[in-house]
């Protein structure tokens, strides 16, 4: 390291997906080999990374709001450079350029292998040959980790900006990914998740077939890791042949998230979805049924351009009847340069109308479930403490950390952060499970 950047502290801001949180993780650890000091607090650092999303309007709002507040910071003196990363500097780098000058970097993906050379320009210094060196700076709580089998996609949906931003669909190498599996089991990892835009493409590119399978196989032996969660199986990929899997493999979490995003088979064909309304029905009788093992998370998207009352009724009917262990909802946001952009599009009072009524609809469906678990005991991985409550919080196999709902557990001295427990659900307060720790009778 040049004298000149010894003693520089790096702080970064995490926005968007698990997706872009596992390139920054990338991004801070090669910083770190190199000699800066990786710091929590902006206010600690001279240097601030803001790892942006781009996929919605919304998230780009909070990037720009983001770094805005980062370039006041360095106005002030407080701050000597801003950096940013991800979705929004790859999609919006030149018009980023005009808009806010005071940024002194816009990071593009290929950018991020060469991190080190881009704050030593910033720096007016010569960049060195950067080794390749390669690890993770964890930056959520717990002992669970993302793992990317790929980036970009190739499925083209109506609404989506992915392709457009990240490009086709391009698998990561299996042994690469099991390489890096490995790493974490090394760093304490104990649980897997394993993402990409879609998860059951894995390997259709790169080799010719379907090698997703293949590679749960692997990562299943690996010594430490104890649980592996998918997200984002697309329905049409979600095989019988892999739903066995996930339900009769040990280390396999009993959970699948699957985004559905409507039911109409009108909507979904102006969707660009592979699968229409008779076979999404059977692939969730399959999930209720044979499956009921396997909780099922999914995702839809209101208001819709062209969505009548009948269509929107027809998807709180289905939401009602599937009885979802979760579901999530957003609005359509009308992105530039996609097919729906050019529709007839809904008002805000409507998409926000609808958006209210289907919730209401599911946390209704979701409380009625969890109260069946109040009282059963569940093996929970212990995520951290929270100071401020008390409690520690974890989650369950059947429970995804930050997407789902979280378990807070009593204080007691055979809790551990990082570590498994029993612990019997004793509430459940529409957010968060409640229980307490649970010893077993010998």
């Amino acid at each position: 390291m040049d004298k000149r950047l010894k003693g520089k502290k790096i702080s970064a801001i995490s926005l968007g997906c698990d997706k872009n949180r596992v390139d920054l993780e990338k991004i801070l650890f090669k910083l770190s080999n190199y000699g800066f000091e990786i710091v929590d607090s902006v206010d600690d650092a001279n240097i601030v990374i803001v790892n942006t999303c781009a996929f919605i309007t919304p998230a780009k709002e909070e990037a720009l709001s983001n770094i805005f507040d980062m370039c006041v910071l360095k106005s002030k003196g407080k701050l000597e450079k801003v950096v940013v990363s991800g979705c929004l500097a790859q999609r919006h780098k030149d018009e980023l350029l005009k808009q806010v000058p005071e940024v002194d970097a816009f990071l593009t993906a290929k950018d991020n292998q060469n991190i080190v050379g881009v704050i030593e320009k910033l720096y007016d210094l010569k960049p060195d040959a950067e080794k390749d060196v390669r690890g993770r700076i964890f930056t959520n709580r717990g002992s669970y980790a993302y793992l990317k089998i790929a980036e970009g996609c190739s499925n083209v949906c109506s609404y989506c900006t992915i392709p457009r931003i990240k490009g086709k669909y391009t698998s990561f190498e299996m042994d690469e990914i099991v390489d890096e599996a490995k790493y974490l089991a090394k760093n304490g990892v104990k649980e897997l998740i394993l993402v990409a835009q879609d998860v059951t493409r894995y390997g259709e590119d790169l080799y010719g077939k379907n090698r997703l399978l293949e590679l749960l196989k692997k990562l299943v032996k690996i010594d430490g890791i104890q649980w592996i969660r998918i997200h984002y199986a697309y329905p049409e990929k979600t095989t019988d042949e892999l739903l066995k899997f996930i339900s009769n493999e040990p280390k396999m979490c009993k959970y699948i998230d699957i985004p559905l995003q409507h039911i109409d088979d009108r909507i979904l064909k102006s969707m660009r979805r592979r699968m229409g309304e008779d076979d999404t029905r059977k692939l969730i009788e399959k999930l209720t049924g044979e499956y009921h093992n396997i909780a099922l998370r999914t995702t839809f998207i209101v208001g819709y351009p062209t969505e009548t009352r009948k269509d929107f009724q027809k998807l709180c009917d289905f939401v009602k009847k599937s009885r979802f262990d979760y579901a999530g909802f957003f609005p359509y946001y009308r992105e530039e340069n996609t097919p729906s952009y050019y529709l007839k599009q809904l008002s805000e009072h409507t998409k926000k109308s609808r958006l209210k009524k289907i919730t209401k609809i599911q946390n209704a469906v979701a409380s009625e479930r969890a109260k069946f678990n109040i009282g059963k005991v569940f093996k929970i991985l212990v995520d951290y403490f929270d100071e401020n409550k008390g409690v520690y919080v974890g989650h369950s196999e059947f429970l995804s950390p930050t997407v789902d709902f979280g378990v807070e557990i009593v204080d007691n001295e055979n809790i551990r952060a990082g570590e498994f427990v029993n612990v019997k659900f004793t509430d459940f307060d529409g957010e968060n499970y409640k229980g307490e720790y649970y010893e077993p009778t010998k």
